[in-house]
């Protein structure tokens, strides 16, 4: 099985004439913990739809997405799990959260509803969801903003997938909440051996825990590099602002980065 995960060979997405994402090559390593940097519109979003599948139908996707580590296309939902920035938005109101994260045990691994709901209340237990027993029978509009950002982790991850990538996963969350989830998700992916892209515009906040970093600037890819090296060394002007603007090398990091 290759090291690889997925390599991306001059990728490019438009919508209409609007170029969202240009040219962009980039390797991504299995079992790697990949920070993806930039401002908002910078091709971040773009790149997490293009890999799992999930541009809309008015995109022209370009170039090649390649997945060696997989031998085969990925199956969303199953190869590669998503969380979305909004929670709320992603989580279906009018189902407890423990029948929405069943569901996707069920569908992608074939379980029947029972054990698919044992599954549901054991993910909880594992993102940390105070009183899991008592909480499957939630509905989202119950729980606070970093729980259903937690719930919608455990149903990314129901089908035990080789790729999680996370949207802004913190995004409307406080400073406090913010680094529980980056803690969370990095356990979780060393735990299962999964690969993260972590997708951010706060390059503070994943300084503590990747492996790499991509930085990327009005739909390209400006640099790529280890996170250590592109933080204490970075080659273009554009990433050294970002790190200036937003990393205090006083104060320590929200999580410790281990050696992967």
């Amino acid at each position: 099985m290759s090291p690889l995960l997925a390599r991306l060979s001059d990728v490019s997405v438009a919508y209409g004439a609007g170029s969202a994402l240009a040219s962009v090559t980039l390797d991504i390593v299995a079992g790697e913990r990949l920070a993806v940097i930039g401002e908002s519109g910078s091709g971040k979003s773009t790149l997490a739809l293009a890999l799992a599948g999930l541009l809309p139908d008015n995109a022209t996707l370009s170039g090649r997405i390649e997945w060696p580590g997989l031998d085969r296309a990925p199956r969303p939902g199953r190869d590669i799990g998503f969380v979305f920035q909004d929670a709320g938005a992603s989580l279906n109101p009018v189902l407890t959260i423990g029948e929405q994260i069943a569901e996707v045990a069920q569908r992608h691994l074939g379980m029947d509803w029972r054990e698919a709901g044992r599954r549901a209340l054991s993910l909880l237990e594992r993102v940390r969801i105070p009183n899991p027993e008592t909480a499957v029978h939630a509905y989202p509009h119950q729980l606070s903003g970093g729980q259903r950002q937690r719930v919608c982790i455990a149903s990314a991850i129901a089908a035990g997938p080789r790729l999680l990538i996370a949207d802004e996963p913190t995004s409307a969350l406080d400073m406090v909440v913010q680094a529980e989830i980056v803690a969370l998700l990095d356990q979780l992916v060393r735990e299962d051996g999964m690969t993260l892209l972590f997708i951010t515009h706060d390059i503070a906040l994943a300084s503590g825990f990747a492996d790499r970093i991509a930085v990327f600037q009005r739909a390209r890819l400006v640099e790529a590099g280890p996170a250590i090296e592109l933080l204490s060394r970075p080659t273009d002007a554009y990433t050294a602002s970002l790190i200036s603007s937003h990393i205090d090398l006083a104060t320590p990091p929200l999580i410790t980065r281990d050696a992967p």
